[in-house]
């Protein structure tokens, strides 16, 4: 379906175009190289950025599109190439130089630091004496020109992620950049923050600033980039205005033709219909048994503040149930309490002994960067297991998961941190599921990732529904969770409600602008 009208160009598989963008130039990347070892991370890659533009930069995981900003930024110095910032080329030996010139860069993995609050944070790197009073009226004047509204007294520890992504962006802005970088900012948002943020993004370069927008959402790039580059394998193979596009175009410019690496039937491979690609390994079957259960169940946090308040809800066997809520509504300490990683102050919970759990924060959570594959794989049952660590075998099994779910590596030695993010989430499901668990709890299963590491997560959710398990999911994308789980469910304010089961439905449950639907939160017995 076309996202956008007007006239449209056809990117064959081979091409690799860079087509010519009129305007003034804000920021310029040409024919840079960047090498990690044997890896090519970057094989002259360019980029030209448009002032008074947002531009939607695109790629799959591993395509190179945050090597490319992180050398723009400072933070990785290219083996060749040429950067330039507002026409003038630049030799930027650390990020204090970017920040210096204008350029403000929001990353997905965030870099505040925890124990600090909301103002500290937004202060931190700039210059003078920091004044308390000062720091907090910058942060609520910026959230009162942005709708990014912030308590500059909060620490950033007590925030969600969506939270913590508003004061990287905050803090970008507050150091004066005139052209700004994100980093898949709208991953964690819900739909009427997402539509917000793009629509300050757009008052933003209409004043002449420039944005680049890092993103795997291929409407959100066509409907609100002025300009689009994608990368492939480290190489620019497109750059074009966006009203000449179409998602079709932008899938082909992404994937490219089928590679030796591509295994004919793998689920990956077959799943590139669209952003929102689906995969059904198999029919649905009708529910079964309880298997996650919670009836008036109350969680706290670490402070004691109550999360949770008297949520029920159930997960029947060969089930996805999606859970849908703005960040904060409770939805992480549900989570973690169905999956048994903290305990509940009230009501009852049914779960069984172990529960497959995929976080949201996988560098956080879920994975240990410096150590291998193999290592990472030996995390699955490590506290239950007895004696020697049986590594010949654990490293069997961890060839054997890169084989079965498509997790690109040279081999189970690699540490994990030079994975890109898809094939990092693609380790963590294949670790969790590997089991056949019984029940799977799934946090923001797909953020970040591409539309090919997208349908491999799905792809893993509904093998695991087909084998019988019980799987919630939370995610902040609602057209993802409509299209994949059975029923839906919205958490506001720490309390479970059931709705329609449509987007609008939802999306306005999730601000608490709609009475709940007389729908039951648990499913009917079959």
């Amino acid at each position: 379906m076309d996202v956008r009208a007007g006239a449209h160009r056809t990117v064959t598989a081979h091409a690799a175009t860079h087509a010519a963008l009129g305007g003034a130039e804000a920021l310029a990347l040409e024919h840079v190289h960047k090498r990690f070892g044997e890896v090519v991370a970057l094989d002259d890659a360019s980029l030209r950025v448009r002032a008074g533009t947002l531009h939607a930069l695109l790629g799959e995981n591993g395509a190179g599109k945050t090597t490319l900003l992180r050398v723009a930024f400072g933070l990785l110095r290219a083996d060749r190439g040429t950067v330039r910032l507002h026409g003038v080329a630049r030799r930027l030996a650390s990020p204090r130089d970017a920040i210096a010139l204008g350029l403000g860069m929001v990353h997905q993995h965030f870099t505040l630091v925890p124990a600090l609050t909301v103002a500290e944070n937004v202060a931190l790197g700039g210059h003078g004496r920091y004044r308390r009073r000062d720091a907090r009226e910058q942060v609520m004047a910026i959230g009162r020109e942005t709708g990014l509204s912030l308590d500059p007294d909060a620490l950033v520890r007590d925030l969600g992620v969506a939270g913590q992504q508003r004061v990287e962006i905050v803090k970008a802005l507050a150091h004066g950049a005139r052209v700004l970088v994100l980093d898949e900012p709208t991953a964690v948002l819900a739909p009427d923050e997402a539509a917000e943020l793009l629509r300050w993004l757009r008052r933003y370069v209409d004043t002449g600033h420039a944005a680049v927008l890092i993103t795997h959402k291929l409407n959100e790039a066509l409907a609100h980039a002025h300009d689009v580059t994608v990368l492939r394998r480290g190489r620019t193979v497109l750059a074009a205005p966006a009203a000449s596009l179409r998602t079709d175009d932008l899938v082909d410019a992404m994937v490219g033709p089928p590679t030796p690496d591509d295994a004919p039937g793998d689920a990956s491979s077959r799943a590139l219909a669209g952003e929102m690609a689906v995969i059904e390994l198999a029919a649905a079957r009708a529910p079964g048994a309880i298997v996650l259960a919670a009836h008036r169940l109350d969680v706290r946090d670490a402070r004691g503040v109550r999360r949770v308040r008297e949520a029920s809800l159930d997960v029947r066997a060969g089930q996805i149930v999606g859970l849908a809520g703005v960040d904060g509504a409770g939805q992480r300490e549900l989570l973690r309490a169905l999956a048994g990683r903290m305990p509940p102050a009230a009501g009852e919970l049914v779960r069984p002994p172990s529960v497959a759990f995929v976080p949201e924060e996988r560098h956080r959570d879920a994975l240990v960067l410096d150590a291998s594959l193999t290592e990472n794989v030996a995390l699955r049952g490590a506290g239950a297991r007895r004696g020697l660590v049986p590594w010949g075998a654990l490293r069997a099994r961890a060839v054997a998961l890169l084989a079965e779910h498509d997790v690109r590596a040279p081999g189970p030695a690699t540490p994990v941190r030079e994975l890109s993010g898809g094939n990092q989430q693609k380790l963590v499901l294949a670790r969790e599921l590997c089991d056949a668990p019984a029940a799977v709890v799934a946090e923001n299963p797909t953020r970040g990732l591409d539309v090919r590491a997208t349908a491999a997560v799905h792809a893993q959710l509904r093998a695991a529904r087909a084998r019988g398990a019980a799987v919630l999911v939370y995610s902040s994308d609602l057209d993802e969770l409509l299209a994949l789980a059975d029923r839906v469910l919205v958490m506001h304010a720490g309390e479970v409600h059931a709705t329609a089961a449509t987007r609008d439905a939802v999306g306005r449950a999730m601000l608490g602008a709609a009475a709940p639907a007389a729908v039951p939160t648990a499913t009917p017995a079959p």
